[in-house]
């Protein structure tokens, strides 16, 4: 199964987002609801998720596992986005650049489960 330009791009993005996320955490706690607890441990975790679902999908082998996997990780990553959404100051940019991650999620799954159902 040849690696198509759909999963290329989306591992591209969850890998690239992954290694941010263990660079530079700080960058991303901030988007952790405070009720989850430690904002570090789960923006640790999910650059560690990001990563291997993106190693998944770039893997013939493991391709729709690695969609699977990434559509489950794009739905557990809203209550971040309607953290944002909560917590971002009540200005016309934040509050646009926040809801149109919400927004994005749906197409991005879609993308996801396009991986997940290829063969």
């Amino acid at each position: 199964m040849r690696l198509t330009r759909t999963a290329t791009g989306l591992a591209a993005a969850f890998g690239g987002s992954g290694v941010l996320h263990l660079l530079r955490p700080r960058t991303f706690e901030w988007l952790v609801p405070p009720e989850l607890g430690d904002a570090r441990a789960w923006v640790l975790a999910s650059g560690v998720a990001e990563i291997g679902t993106a190693g998944l999908m770039a893997v013939p082998a493991t391709r729709r596992a690695g969609g699977w996997a990434a559509a489950a990780l794009l739905v557990a990553f809203v209550p971040a986005h309607l953290h944002t959404l909560r917590v971002v100051p009540r200005r016309p940019v934040p509050l646009t650049v926040a809801a149109v991650r919400l927004v994005l999620q749906v197409p991005m799954v879609r993308v996801a489960l396009g991986v997940a159902r290829s063969r």
